[in-house]
């Protein structure tokens, strides 16, 4: 999306504002509710919100992300240009150089093309297993998700429990739409990655992701040579 092309309404604004207030206090509220709680940053829109969020009111909540190796070079250049304006400092968690050697010389550079399996392996070298480091010994994640993202995340919750990693999972923007979101970023100038405006609404690793054309789901983009049911990376695995 172009932010440009945005057309803020007054009564978008309004919701905007109010939800705003409630994104507030829930991330004031989360580190009284939990001993260590974490937020987890693909460097995509709604992030940039929650980031901006708790930069906003000094919040001791720690930000992480997952550098798999492959990612794009805005998604670096934005990691950078946050971690120069946020006094909350990105930590970054990067896959075992032993890990991403075994997979490569089992399935190829590029063999997640070719199979669910071997795409879902390279997820977990490069994604599950540095993001377990990256939860250990908490109680709690925060995400971006919204509910509206995709089939898979159609019946998340706000505060749901993550079978995955045996802690809480909130995403405080579940209920916010697209629109809400950029008039958000919009409105407070909030850094945002520049694919956005080079039409992918979701990004991931560079050789996952795609532009996507009009009229298309917003991560119809990611691992677009697979069926809908199957694109996730196992981060948000229900």
């Amino acid at each position: 999306m172009k932010i440009e092309t945005i057309n803020i309404t007054e009564s978008l604004r309004n919701v905007v504002t109010e939800k705003e207030k409630s994104l507030l206090q829930l991330m004031s509220e989360l580190p009284n509710q939990y001993k260590a709680i974490t937020f987890a940053t693909s460097m995509g829109a709604e992030d940039m919100v929650i980031t901006h969020a708790l930069n906003k009111i000094d919040s001791p909540i720690e930000i992480f992300t997952l550098d798999t190796g492959r990612l794009h070079q805005e998604t670096y250049n934005l990691i950078s240009e946050v971690n120069q304006n946020y006094s909350t400092q990105i930590k970054v968690y990067s896959p075992s150089s032993n890990d991403v050697e075994n997979y490569v010389s089992e399935y190829g550079i590029n063999d997640f093309y070719n199979s669910l399996e071997s795409r879902k392996e390279c997820c977990r070298v490069r994604k599950i297993k540095p993001l377990k480091r990256a939860l250990n010994g908490k109680d709690a994640w925060i995400t971006g998700i919204r509910s509206e993202q995709s089939i898979t995340r159609s019946d998340t919750k706000l505060i749901d429990r993550d079978p995955t990693f045996n802690l809480d999972k909130i995403s405080p923007l579940l209920d916010w739409t697209e629109d809400e979101v950029w008039t958000y970023i919009k409105i407070n100038d909030v850094q945002y990655n520049k694919l956005h405006d080079h039409f992918f609404p979701s990004i991931g690793c560079e050789p996952c992701t795609r532009a996507i054309s009009v009229g298309e789901d917003v991560r119809a983009g990611r691992w677009w040579w697979e069926n809908p049911e199957h694109k996730e990376c196992g981060l948000h695995k229900k």
